[in-house]
């Protein structure tokens, strides 16, 4: 439904003022803060029509009153003046120069986290099973280190544990004839085509091979290190989120499954620009308590992941908002020019 100007204004200040001291929000202090040149009869009639269509709610110990999830919505769709952050200032502080993509996408979790005081996360580009080059490294007797360079530069290393003591001689040998064939394929192709051709080569030399293949092909599925957290140590602060055991078991199961947050983060990298997952409206978002400030970011122009902020429902999104929507930005051409 439509609000009118005074209900928005009205809103506005009462979403302002819980944000900023926690507190229920009386008819009183609505008329000294919202500027408005109404009777306080008229601000609880407004206030009444407020929470019977579910944008604020009256707790039983107040007689003020609080935003609801659905209030917050409306304030962060339409009603909120986004603060204005330097990008040359944010950027000096995000340090996203660095010699491997991982190590910027940690930094930039890091600072996502120390701009806003809250949880810093970020979806990392999901590996692509195509690789530029291996090498095996023999470790001992029927050990060997497979060394897997994607084309982006990132490392994977597997160890192998074989049938046969091969020679430092047939290791290079296998390496150079596996880049030279198939270097710059998906390692499920190179396993197809392995099983048509492996019957040209040396038993021992195609069974090494194709167990490479095969650990290569885990090793470049593994996502256990797709999504990088920070700072999930100062929402201990945050009493709206650590009140009770409850609220806190919730909190720390939704960062050490991780499942809802990737599921979360993925959702969000499939929309365009800034979106906020309110706690109580979102089913994505475990804690009533609890929202998430989420953009996308690229790498020349190919949408890769998505970042993000995790901190109360009751966070200055003013502030918040430009922080995810630059430190997008920041990362998007940092990624572009490595």
């Amino acid at each position: 439904m439509q609000l009118d100007t005074r209900a928005q204004t009205l809103l506005k200040a009462l979403v302002e003022r819980y944000i900023a001291d926690g507190q229920p929000v009386g008819s009183r202090a609505l008329s000294k803060i919202s500027g408005l040149d109404l009777s306080p009869a008229t601000i609880r009639n407004i206030m009444a029509d407020l929470e019977e269509l579910g944008y604020v709610a009256s707790p039983h110990t107040s007689a003020g009153r609080v935003p609801t999830p659905r209030g917050y919505r409306i304030f962060v769709d339409t009603l909120l003046t986004v603060q204005h952050l330097d990008e040359q200032a944010v950027g000096a502080q995000l340090r996203l120069q660095a010699p491997q993509p991982q190590k910027m996408i940690s930094n930039a979790a890091q600072m996502l986290s120390s701009l806003s005081q809250f949880a810093g996360v970020v979806l990392s580009p999901r590996r692509e099973s195509v690789f530029q080059q291996i090498e095996f490294l023999r470790l001992g007797e029927k050990r060997i280190l497979l060394v897997i360079v994607a084309p982006n530069g990132d490392v994977q290393n597997r160890l192998l544990l074989t049938e046969v003591d091969y020679t430092p001689v047939q290791l290079v040998q296998s390496a150079n004839y596996i880049n030279q064939n198939y270097g710059g394929l998906a390692f499920d192709e190179v396993h197809t085509r392995l099983q048509h051709e492996v019957r040209q080569l040396r038993d021992d030399m195609g069974r090494l091979m194709q167990a490479a293949v095969e650990a290569g092909s885990e090793a470049m599925a593994d996502n256990s290190d797709d999504m990088v957290i920070a700072g999930e140590r100062n929402l201990l602060s945050v009493s709206d989120l650590s009140s009770n055991m409850t609220s806190l078991r919730q909190m720390f199961d939704m960062f050490e499954q991780k499942t809802g947050l990737m599921q979360l983060l993925d959702v969000s990298s499939k929309a365009s620009g800034v979106q906020i997952y309110i706690g109580g409206e979102s089913s994505l978002v475990p804690m009533d308590e609890m929202s998430v400030v989420t953009a996308p970011y690229t790498a020349n122009g190919k949408i890769v992941g998505t970042l993000g902020v995790i901190g109360p429902t009751r966070m200055a999104y003013e502030r918040v908002i430009p922080i995810v929507d630059i430190t997008a930005k920041l990362l998007s051409n940092a990624l572009s020019q490595s």
